[in-house]
This record gives structure tokens, C-alpha cells and sequence, in this order.
């Protein structure tokens, strides 16, 4: 039980997640009444440091910063019982790091309770981001929420909860399938001993081919308050296992390798940013330690033995993420003196904006910031073959545009795994256009025997058909708002030395 406002201080630290905390007005004594809020975040993925009784109707909620990092104070996720039917209340979220933030762009929290499980979010006219005078013009985030059923527990969070036994459930379902093109490994433990899981997916036949491997390799949540980056991984991983046609053809030539989480102890603690160790493993990849940053120092590892294997070519790197403050889904990409090379890394965003609806080529930039140096696109980019493309794929934590609409569209889980699926695909439309798989995937198609086969124009242009733009994905070849190019425009890319970029 907490006491109201005057026995607290704004300057109190905030440390770990209240559990089962009731929160009465000052000089309350006696068992709680229906009605007397009670907080809990004692839950995986939980994050609620403190709550302030301000009145009867109003509470401030103080983010609990990530272990071992105050620095980071974004993620939130907690509980609510005992409340009476139609009992009005204001949340203010009090001590966000961040001051940029979506929130300025109409993203609000989402919420859920006991017999509603599906996460809605809150409507924008019951919220407000503003500068509070009350604490020291820090931004807040206020919004106002009716309680309308007595013995419902609800949830507020500041985006889907992805947690790290949601991954663990849904790959040990995977695993009963008995899949003969898909495999799970153990690639090595986290601090706090959690799996990070390595998955193989590709056909017996291709393994067994006698010629290079092509490889497409994954990575999701370095980042554990990044919630979307595992959606759009999960939508990635069910298209490759599925019987769709497109699939079926990039498991018959292709090899992809996904670690679906990065950062498991920050996702199990409810951090934002941070290890347990407190580390932003994502700025560490130049020289992981193997005891401080094991995935990344496992991960990376695994990767340059793959760059270096004669018998294997590594065409892409992938880590996916989440954004805080852009729209739709984007790539980052990294600057080359080699201009064939930074000039070749625009073909996949292009192909993808074609697929996918809500991936913007506006908000996709190259860049080699120095603040981005430890990244594991920066760091592995400067370490691979020149052949491979190194990426960061991010997704809005709100919401995307697309040009049929002059709203933006608030992003759900199934949208978010949408993506990830249009991510999957692209990579046939990226191997057609290089000429490595024949336009039309059948038991007769024979890849390429040079990694990236230039091939005549004619057979380029008879190839890049139509087929796969078309497919049950309704609206996944419409033109975002970033204006893609034509599939013609992108061979004579591929002609004419990259003079359509």
C-alpha cells in the first residue's frame, strides 16, 4: 500500500517494478475499498516503477529505467485491479527519456483486460503529450481511461507485448510440426541463461546441392522494448515454413538463418534499450565481450565463419527494429566508397516498396553516422564479402501512410507480421532480378552458377514477370507514398550500371 502525494518526492529514485501496490489517499488506513487502484508490473515483460496518488481520479506513473541504465525510460507495461464500474481516472506518464516521440503525431497507449484480450488503443481525444509545468517541463503523457467492468484486470502498455515465452511457445509449436526444411538449434545462452534460438530454413535438396549455399541471415530484438522488430519476425518465419508457392521456391535455393531474439534477458526484465547488464548490445558489435554481450559476441561470430566458408555465399545481413519517431516501415542502409556497391544496396528497398504497402523508400537513408559505428550493420558491413548487403529494417511503433489515404494507418500485430511475410517474398523478386532462380519457379528452374549472374537483358525482361506481385497478399504490389520504381525501371538498373537511382 502507498500513501498519497505529500509523502513522496518527484526525486525519489525509481527503482524495479511494483507488485500488487495500492494506492489510497493520504491518511488512509484500514483494507483497501473497490476503487483504491492497485498497480502491478511483477509480471514477464512488466515495467511500472512507481505511482503517485495525486486525487481520486488522476495517479502518476513513473517508468521504471532500464536495469543497470536510468538513461533509458521508455517502455511501459502494467496492470490495474479493483477499480469500481465506471470509475473515470487520468494516467500521467511522467518521466519518458525520450521527448521526441510519436506521441506528438497522434500514437497512443494500448490497452486490454481479462475478457477483452485483443489490444486496442486508446482513442487519440482521450489523450494529450505536453511540456508539464509540475515536472520541470519534462513531457508528458496524459490520458484519460473509463473503467466500465468491476472485475475485469486490465493492461496498458506502451506497445504489443512480444515476450521472450511468447517466442519460446510459438517456436516449440513449430517444432512439433516435424518440418523437414526447418531447423532449431541452440546458438548459446544469455547472462540470465535464456536461449537464443539459431533457425535454419531451406530445403534437404538445396543443402545437398553441390554448389555455394545462398544465405540470407536474420536478426531481431537487440533492442527488448522493441516489440514490433518480433512481430515482423514471426511474419517472416510463418511465410518461409508455409506451402505458399513463393516460399516453397526460396527454401529449394535459398538458405535463411534467423535469430529470432537478441536481447532475451532485457525483453524478460521489461527493459527498453538494455541488457540486464544494462548494455545497448547494439553498440557493441565491434568488439563484443563474450561473458557481458554473449548473443552478439555468438551471433557475430557465426556470421564471419559463414563469410568465410568457400562453400557458403552471405548475401544479406538483416537486423530488424523498431522506431520511435518515423512513420512506416524503412531500411537503413550503410555508405561505400565503392559506388557499384552502395549504388547495388538500393535494389532490395526498391523491390520491397513494391510488395509491401507501408514500406517507405522516403524514409529509407545510407548513412555512416559515428554514433552508429557499433551497430551490427555498420560493424558487419565493413567485414563482409563486398557482395553482401548489410541492413537495418525498422518499423514504425505507431502507424504508416500510404498514398490510397491521407490518414495514417495505426499498425496491429497482424500488420506488423504483414510486413514481415512481404519482407520474405521480396528476396524471390531480388534472386529473379540478379538472375539466380529463372522467372517462372518450377522442378525445372536451375540457379546460376555466378553469385550474381548479370545475364542478357532479354532474359531479364522475359523473366521479371508479374506472377509474384499478384499472389493472395491483396494490395502488396500497390506504390507506397515513397514513389518505387517500376520492375522496369529496376532492370535497366541492373542493364545500365544503376543510372535509374
Amino acid at each position: 500500500m502507498t500513501l498519497g502525494s505529500d509523502t513522496e518526492s518527484n526525486d525519489d529514485p525509481v527503482v524495479g517494478n511494483i507488485s500488487k501496490l495500492c494506492v489510497v489517499p493520504p491518511g488512509f488506513s484500514g483494507k483497501p475499498r473497490k476503487g483504491n487502484l492497485i498497480f502491478d508490473a511483477c509480471f514477464e515483460s512488466g515495467n511500472l516503477g512507481r505511482v503517485d496518488y495525486i486525487t481520486d481520479t488522476e495517479y502518476d506513473i513513473f517508468i521504471r529505467p532500464d536495469t543497470c541504465n536510468p538513461r533509458f525510460r521508455v517502455w511501459f507495461n502494467f496492470t490495474v485491479e479493483n477499480v469500481k464500474a465506471d470509475q473515470r481516472v487520468i494516467f500521467n506518464i511522467v518521466n519518458f527519456s525520450k521527448t521526441k516521440s510519436l506521441y506528438r503525431d497522434g500514437m497512443t497507449p494500448i490497452v486490454k483486460s481479462t475478457n477483452r484480450p485483443k489490444w486496442v488503443r486508446i482513442p487519440a481525444k482521450h489523450c494529450y503529450y505536453y511540456r508539464c509545468p509540475d515536472h520541470r517541463k519534462n513531457y508528458v503523457m496524459s490520458f484519460a481511461f473509463n473503467f466500465d467492468k468491476e472485475n475485469e484486470v486490465y493492461q496498458f502498455a506502451y506497445c504489443f507485448p512480444y515476450s521472450y515465452t511468447r517466442l519460446q511457445n510459438y517456436l516449440e509449436n513449430l517444432d512439433k510440426r516435424e518440418l523437414s526444411f526447418y531447423k532449431r538449434e541452440l546458438l548459446c545462452y544469455s547472462v540470465q541463461q535464456r536461449r537464443i534460438d539459431l533457425l535454419t530454413i531451406t530445403s534437404a535438396e538445396n543443402t545437398r546441392r553441390n554448389q555455394k549455399q545462398r544465405v540470407v541471415f536474420i536478426t531481431g530484438r537487440v533492442h527488448p522494448g522493441e516489440s514490433p522488430a518480433s512481430f515482423v519476425c514471426q511474419g517472416m518465419i510463418d511465410f518461409l515454413v508455409s506451402s505458399h508457392p513463393i516460399a516453397k521456391v526460396l527454401r529449394e535455393y535459398v538458405v535463411f538463418k534467423i535469430v529470432p531474439m537478441l536481447c532475451p534477458d532485457g525483453v524478460y526484465l521489461g527493459n527498453y534499450r538494455s541488457s540486464l547488464m544494462g548494455f545497448d548490445l547494439n553498440r557493441h558489435w565491434q568488439e563484443p565481450s563474450p561473458w557481458a554481450h554473449p548473443t552478439v559476441y555468438a551471433t557475430k561470430n557465426l556470421v564471419l565463419d559463414m563469410d568465410r566458408c568457400e562453400d557458403i555465399d552471405l548475401d544479406f545481413y538483416i537486423d530488424i527494429h523498431a522506431h520511435s519517431t518515423l512513420m512506416n516501415g524503412f531500411m537503413y542502409g550503410n555508405v561505400y566508397e565503392d559506388i557499384t556497391r552502395y549504388e547495388r544496396q538500393a535494389i532490395f528497398p526498391k523491390l520491397l516498396c513494391q510488395n509491401a504497402e507501408d514500406f517507405s523508400l522516403a524514409n529509407t537513408a545510407f548513412n555512416r553516422d559515428a554514433v552508429k559505428a557499433g551497430t551490427g550493420r555498420r560493424t558487419l558491413g565493413s567485414s563482409l564479402d563486398d557482395k553482401s548487403h548489410c541492413y537495418t529494417l525498422e518499423v514504425s511503433f505507431y502507424s504508416y501512410m500510404v498514398t490510397t489515404s491521407s490518414q495514417a494507418l495505426p499498425y496491429t500485430e497482424e500488420a506488423y507480421m504483414k510486413l514481415g511475410r512481404n519482407v520474405a517474398r521480396t528476396f524471390l523478386d531480388y534472386y529473379k532480378l540478379v538472375g539466380y532462380i529463372s522467372a517462372k519457379p518450377s522442378s525445372s528452374i536451375t540457379p546460376k552458377s555466378n553469385r550474381h549472374a548479370e545475364g542478357d537483358g532479354s532474359r531479364s525482361e522475359r523473366g521479371y514477370d508479374n506472377r509474384y506481385t499478384t499472389d493472395s497478399y491483396k494490395g502488396s504490389s500497390k506504390q507506397s507514398n515513397s514513389g518505387a520504381t517500376s520492375n522496369e525501371s529496376l532492370l535497366s538498373y541492373r542493364r545500365d550500371g544503376g543510372r535509374q537511382y
